[in-house]
């Protein structure tokens, strides 16, 4: 298991985990902008306050994409379901009557 040192919203935590460093840094960084953000907006100093507020807001943009992913997912399928038959009818023809 590897370790990396990050910072979040001015504490420093250590976490152990098998991803890329690199990444978990990355993930990091993701999380202080977002609470960086809300304290900006909201205003409110308190940090387990600002730490409640924006993992509603990074769950709100997961349960976002999750739908479009569904929704994109529905869509191909319906998708490839023409296309199979316009295909069928196309081979229909060429073999006639």
């Amino acid at each position: 298991m590897k370790s990396v040192q990050v910072e979040i919203f001015g504490q420093v935590y250590s976490i152990k985990g098998n991803d890329d460093p690199a990444y978990i840094s990355e993930l990091a960084e993701y999380v202080d902008l977002k609470m960086k953000e809300v304290q900006s907006g909201t205003g409110t100093a308190d940090p387990l306050r600002v730490a409640i507020l924006t993992a509603l807001t990074i769950a709100d943009e997961l349960y976002r994409v999750r739908e479009q992913h569904a929704a994109l997912g529905k869509s191909a399928g319906q998708g490839i379901e023409s296309l199979l038959d316009v295909t069928s009818e196309v081979k229909a023809h060429q073999n006639g009557p």
